[in-house]
C-alpha cells in the first residue's frame, strides 16, 4: 500500500531525495555469536535506488508518522520483523538536504537475531556481525553515517551500593532484597544499545555488579549481571576492575572493547584511570523505567 509519502523531495540544488515528508531506516542490533553485535543489513534490489549495495530497511516517511514509526514498519514491510520484538533505544538525523528533507536512523535492537522474510525491495537480508559491515559495498548514504552509528563494544561495571542508594524506595529495609531486584531488573533489560558520553553508541550484552556488605549475599541472578563480590571496600573492588588489575574475574572481553563505571561517587570516581568512561546512576536506572 502506498502512502502520502511515497514520492520525491527536490532541494534547494535540483537534488531528489525519497521520501516527500523525509525517510527514515531501521538499524537494528542483536547480539552476534562471539558475544559481540550484529546489525541487519538489507541487499537492495537491482531495480532499486543505489541497487545492489547494503543499507538499513527504510524508506518514506507519511505525514502522519512519527520518525520511529516509519522506521519500524519500513522494517516490518521490508523484512517481515516482529515489532513487537524490537527496542527501540535512540535516533540520529544522519542526513539533512536543502528545502527540509531529512533521513532519520532509528537505533533499536533485540534479544535475538530474528527472523526475517524479504520483500520484492530486498535481494537478501543478512545479520552481519558490528565488525564486518564495511567489508561490504553500503549505500553511499548509510555509508557516510555508518562511524557515528557504530557501536563499540561496552563493559559495565557497577558500582550497585551508589546505586541503589541513589533513589529513596526504602532499599535501606530490605537490602539484600532490594539488591536483588536491582540486579534482576538489569538483567531484563538487556542486551541493548547504549548511549555514550559524546554522542557515540556501546553495545552492553551484560553488567558486572560489585557487592559489598550485606549485600554479598545476593547470588548471580542471572548470566547477563555476573557478581563480583568485594573482600573488602567496594570502592577499591572497582577501582581494581576498572584497571585491570584484578584477578577475581574470569570474564573474556572483546576487541576494542571500552569500560565504563556506574557511580556517582566522587571519590572513585577520582580514582579511576582517565580512559574508564563514567556513567551517572541516572543512565543506568531509566533502562528501568
Amino acid at each position: 500500500m502506498r502512502g502520502d509519502g511515497d514520492g520525491w523531495a527536490t532541494s534547494e540544488d535540483g537534488s531528489r531525495y525519497w521520501g516527500r515528508f523525509g525517510a527514515a531506516g531501521l538499524l537494528l542490533r542483536a547480539p552476534a555469536q562471539d558475544g559481540g553485535s550484529a546489525v541487519l543489513l538489507q541487499h537492495r534490489a537491482q531495480w532499486s535506488h543505489q541497487g545492489g549495495t547494503w543499507a538499513l530497511p527504510g524508506g518514506a516517511r507519511d505525514s502522519h508518522e512519527s520518525t520511529t514509526h516509519a522506521a519500524v514498519r519500513e522494517a516490518e514491510e521490508e523484512a517481515g520483523i516482529a515489532t513487537d520484538l524490537v527496542h527501540v533505544r535512540a535516533e540520529r538525523v544522519t542526513a539533512r538536504a536543502g528545502g527540509g528533507w531529512s533521513y532519520t536512523t532509528v537505533i533499536a535492537d533485540a534479544h535475538t537475531a530474528l527472523d526475517t522474510v524479504p520483500n520484492g525491495e530486498s535481494t537478501e537480508l543478512r545479520w552481519v556481525p558490528e565488525d564486518r559491515v564495511e567489508d561490504l559495498p553500503l549505500h553511499p548514504g548509510f555509508a557516510a553515517s555508518w562511524p557515528s552509528l557504530r557501536a563499540a563494544p561496552v563493559r559495565l561495571l557497577l558500582d550497585t551500593a551508589n546505586v541503589l542508594g541513589s533513589r529513596p524506595n526504602g532499599w535501606w529495609r530490605d537490602r539484600v532484597g532490594a539488591t536483588g531486584e536491582l540486579l534482576a531488573a538489569l538483567a531484563g533489560s538487556l542486551p541493548r544499545t547504549i548511549e555514550l558520553p559524546g554522542g557515540g553508541f556501546g553495545w552492553l550484552p551484560r553488567v558486572e555488579a560489585v557487592l559489598e556488605g550485606q549485600a554479598v549475599a545476593v547470588s548471580d541472578v542471572d548470566a547477563r549481571v555476573p557478581v563480583h563480590v568485594a573482600s573488602g571496600s567496594g570502592d577499591d573492588a572497582l577501582a581494581l576492575l576498572a584497571s585491570g588489575r584484578s584477578a577475581s574475574t574470569t570474564l573474556t572481553g572483546l576487541a576494542g572493547e571500552l569500560t565504563a563505571v556506574v557511580t556517582a561517587d566522587r571519590g572513585l570516581r577520582d580514582r579511576l584511570p582517565e580512559s574508564v568512561l563514567r556513567l551517572s546512576p541516572s543512565a543506568v536506572l531509566d533502562w528501568l523505567d
